[in-house]
């Protein structure tokens, strides 16, 4: 089973050992077009599901980016303040957002699976 779960808008987490990676599909990289900002959570930050957690900025419009699961920023992706294309060229690699520490893993069950999400976004 992938370890790889998505939003309904389109932000994925890859968990890992009590915690997950965070970013947005490559779906939604597409469709925002080309990235000249992010604008991420401070370390520590605590989010509940479904929060408003950080901005990603292109050409074409700026997009709101959501908590996928509640917990507490652990890390950041400081290179996408001086790369922020690294969200086009490797949206679910190195163009990840942030890390969370999960306070609850039972929301994971309200995610998507990949399956899903391709199916969800082939409409």
């Amino acid at each position: 089973m992938s370890s790889i779960f998505y939003t309904k808008e389109h932000e994925w987490i890859r968990v890992n050992e009590g915690g997950g990676v965070v970013g947005i599909s490559a779906y939604a990289s597409e469709q925002l077009g080309d990235v000249v900002f992010v604008e991420l959570p401070e370390n520590g930050f605590k989010a509940n599901q479904g929060d408003n957690i950080a901005v990603v900025e292109s050409v074409k419009a700026a997009s709101e980016v959501y908590s996928p699961v509640s917990g507490e920023v652990i890390k950041t992706n400081e290179d996408l303040s001086v790369s922020p294309e690294l969200v086009n060229e490797d949206p679910i690699g190195k163009g990840w957002f942030f890390e969370i520490k999960i306070s609850n893993p039972e929301e994971l069950q309200k995610l998507m699976n990949e399956d899903s999400y391709k199916k969800f976004i082939e409409g």
